[in-house]
């Protein structure tokens, strides 16, 4: 398997024990699926976007209007969404906020984060779990 999408539900409807997913037929759900989802399919968008237009120097200065876009759009969406709660879905860790972590701490080394305070903030608190921590931290290379 080589997606982390799919790799992550893999992992937790074998092991997962019923845990860090909600049930599928609760309403927390359907909203699950699509933060799951979302990380990938869509936050990554502008993170991808700046590390390629990033390394073209000025000749990439034309996409930064767009990148910049593309930024508020996505990650002014999740600002919003996750408004002053501890996850994305519930009162509990679930796969989507393992999903949602990468694409949010590649957005933080990448300076996109500034002005959004509650991903900001989110990032803090998973930081502060022991798994995270034994984890280790990301090099991004950039």
């Amino acid at each position: 398997m080589a997606e982390s999408g799919a790799i992550v539900e893999y992992l937790i409807r074998k092991y997962g024990r019923d845990r860090l997913m909600p049930d599928e037929d609760s309403a927390e759900f359907a909203p699950y699926l699509h933060w799951m989802h979302y990380a990938e399919g869509s936050a990554m968008l502008p993170v991808m976007l700046s590390l390629y237009v990033m390394r073209l120097g000025e000749a990439g200065k034309p996409l930064h209007p767009r990148i910049e876009s593309e930024v508020q759009n996505h990650f002014g969406y999740m600002n919003e969404a996750l408004g002053q709660r501890d996850f994305f879905v519930g009162d509990t860790l679930t796969g989507a906020d393992i999903q949602l972590t990468f694409p949010l701490e590649a957005a933080r080394s990448l300076g996109l984060l500034k002005g959004f305070e509650n991903p900001g903030r989110y990032l803090d608190k998973m930081h502060e779990r022991p798994a995270y921590k034994r984890g280790g931290q990301y090099d991004l290379g950039n």
